[in-house]
């Protein structure tokens, strides 16, 4: 088969190993991709949010299906203009892409389906943001209603630290569009845990557990980012807690999109929060998340091309995904600065020493090439470590050593990634 992966990231750069190693794949092409990629796959230069460029590429490649990585391109509707040309894809749909474009849409949508989440009050003006905050007493999260790369999410212990953040986003223009609207919620408490899913429209088959660490610094310690690290399976998940997610959470979002006339295809995350009162939903989101990815992928046992396949021709009634018995966990090196300012085309350390093991993959997150052909930093987040280890104790001492022998001076990184 002929794929085009939409992406550059470490997310992608995990998918694309996955595809790869299927021996249904003929030609794997990723646009953007990256230098990792590269190693693996065609890649071309063309924007994930470019639609028409994206468009043309997978018909000159006569793609068999396109695989859409990021959420920006999914809520843009590359799905459903692939779809005009006649070109299958995997992922939702732009109004089922809104679980995730739209944090308000996502929050209606599960009280309308009796979806547990927390209360919320939807804002756009500083004014209501402010008496919402003050009834909660400050302990909130203030959040950007739109797209924001995952740092669009602000945790409050106080009053004033919710009303700088509320005016940020709305009158500072932080996130710029994304945050012209925003939501004051109630923080509710517990252990959080990423669900990932696939569905057809119809059915919906688990696709891998895990844990992420989103705040930049050790002991969950200073802003939210995109995610700093990873662990699967999610520690605080078990069959039957699984099992209630579905029944509570899964299912009603599966059978209410469809209800809605958006049936939901692709993959599907629920990021949850194992309260007192049973799984809350936090957020969620269209697509795989990074860097989750990046140990979910290594744990699947079946092959990734198949479930794209039987996903996109609605045929995912009967269909087990398996893993393996290990578990998995990723430590990002991020930029200094990184979720903040930082600086970008900073030289890397040489990366040869450290090509792909079974039980080791160094992922590409933001990595691009300067003119004379070196290794440079293109991102916040930089690099993905993953290891696959019999526990979680085993995992942290291979990655860790691989993490400290890369000693990347202008970067960071926590040390405390599935730490127990």
């Amino acid at each position: 088969m002929n794929i085009l992966l939409v992406g550059g990231g470490g997310r992608e750069h995990s998918i694309a190993k996955s595809l790869s190693k299927s021996p249904l794949t003929k030609k794997l092409v990723v646009a953007p991709g990256n230098p990792g990629i590269e190693t693996i796959a065609e890649c071309y230069p063309i924007a994930a949010d470019d639609i028409a460029g994206q468009c043309k590429l997978a018909r000159d490649i006569k793609a068999d299906f396109v695989f859409i990585g990021p959420e920006i391109p999914l809520v843009l509707g590359l799905k459903d203009e692939l779809l005009k040309l006649g070109i299958s894809a995997f992922g939702p749909s732009k109004n089922a892409a809104q679980l995730e474009g739209s944090k308000t849409f996502s929050r209606n949508f599960c009280d309308r389906h009796n979806i547990p989440q927390p209360q919320f009050e939807y804002c756009t003006d500083i004014e209501t943001a402010k008496k919402q905050i003050e009834i909660l007493s400050g302990y909130c999260v203030v959040k950007a209603d739109g797209l924001a790369a995952g740092k669009g999410v602000v945790v409050c212990d106080t009053v004033d630290q919710a009303i700088i953040a509320a005016t940020d986003m709305l009158e500072k223009n932080k996130f710029g569009n994304a945050g012209r609207s925003i939501l004051v919620e109630e923080r509710i408490n517990g252990i959080e845990a990423s669900v990932f899913v696939v569905s057809d429209g119809n059915n919906a088959v688990l696709i891998g557990t895990a844990q992420d660490h989103k705040r930049a610094y050790d002991n969950d310690q200073g802003p939210n980012t995109g995610g700093m690290g990873a662990i699967s399976p999610a520690p605080a998940l078990d069959q039957k807690l699984n099992k209630k997610i579905f029944n509570d959470i899964i299912t009603p979002t599966i059978n209410g999109m469809k209800l809605e006339g958006y049936p939901y295809e692709g993959i599907l995350y629920a990021g949850v929060m194992i309260t007192d009162k049973g799984p809350k939903v936090i957020e969620f989101n269209c697509r795989f998340g990074d860097p989750e990815t990046q140990v979910i992928l290594p744990r699947l046992d079946t092959d990734l091309v198949s479930i794209v396949q039987k996903t996109i021709k609605k045929n995912l009634k009967d269909m087990t995904i398996d893993f393996i018995p290990q578990s998995a966990i990723t430590v990002v090196i991020a930029s200094k600065g990184y979720p903040g300012e930082f600086k970008k085309g900073v030289l890397l350390p040489s990366l040869k020493n450290f090509k792909d093991k079974t039980e080791i993959s160094v992922f590409h997150s933001g990595t691009s090439k300067d003119k004379n052909g070196n290794l440079v930093s293109n991102g916040g987040r930089v690099l993905s470590i993953t290891s696959i280890g019999a526990n979680t104790k085993d995992c942290r001492q291979k990655a860790y050593k691989v993490v400290e022998a890369i000693n990347w001076e202008k970067g960071f990184y926590r040390k405390d990634i599935g730490k127990l």
